[in-house]
């Protein structure tokens, strides 16, 4: 304790250095911010001790950035102006490509994911900010239930939910005619009972 006591600026000044070297390494745009602006904090604090004043402003700027970015993100997360909801074919080239460029990441929250382009009655959805792809949502049509063969978010959005917006604010289901959605059991952290899905057994059920 002593040598804590002794050496207390020291660790404050690395343990800042540390987190913002390991909010660089953050895949998450949100998760990245949050943490480069608890650095910044830190770092202002470490400097405005040992008063080194440029560094304080040089941090303070940077918090006031990263704040910037945190408000914009949290207010777009769930703006159907700022996401969109694009159907395309299953057998869709550029659907094929990213299903390829993300297929690791894709089985590590579905495993048992099956999906065959040339099977009938199945739809495919992109999720688009801008000209950036930050979801794909699969569906295979039963009478006048979705089964949900994926639902999946690139790393960079881990922190929102933009299936959200096919599932309630597209109107793609009605199109489709669907009374009700079903996801697969045991998909890994699912968001669904926030957004009004409610839970059957292991899976759950959206009553469009």
């Amino acid at each position: 304790m002593t040598w804590i006591a002794d050496h207390w600026l020291d660790l404050l000044g690395w343990g800042g250095s540390a987190l913002l070297v390991f909010s660089l390494l953050q895949t998450r745009v949100l998760r990245f911010r949050v943490l480069n602006l608890l650095a910044c904090v830190v770092l202002v604090v470490f400097n405005g001790l040992l008063s080194v004043w440029p560094m304080v402003g040089m941090n303070l700027v940077l918090c006031a950035i990263n704040l910037w970015f945190i408000v914009r993100l949290l207010r777009e997360r769930h703006d159907e102006a700022v996401f969109e909801v694009l159907e395309v074919s299953p057998r869709d080239e550029y659907l094929r490509h990213v299903l390829r460029v993300h297929q690791a990441d894709i089985l590590r929250y579905q495993p048992d994911l099956v999906f065959d382009p040339g099977a009938e009655r199945q739809h495919a959805f992109l999720v688009q900010r801008a000209d950036e792809t930050v979801g794909v949502v699969l569906l295979r049509v039963e009478g006048d239930e979705g089964r949900v063969l994926l639902d999946y978010v690139t790393p960079r959005f881990r922190d929102f939910s933009p299936g959200e917006f096919v599932w309630r604010r597209s109107g793609v289901l009605r199109e489709l005619g669907l009374r009700r959605v079903v996801t697969p059991p045991g998909m890994v952290a699912p968001y669904y009972d926030r957004i009004g899905f409610r839970r059957v057994g292991e899976a759950y059920a959206l009553e469009v």
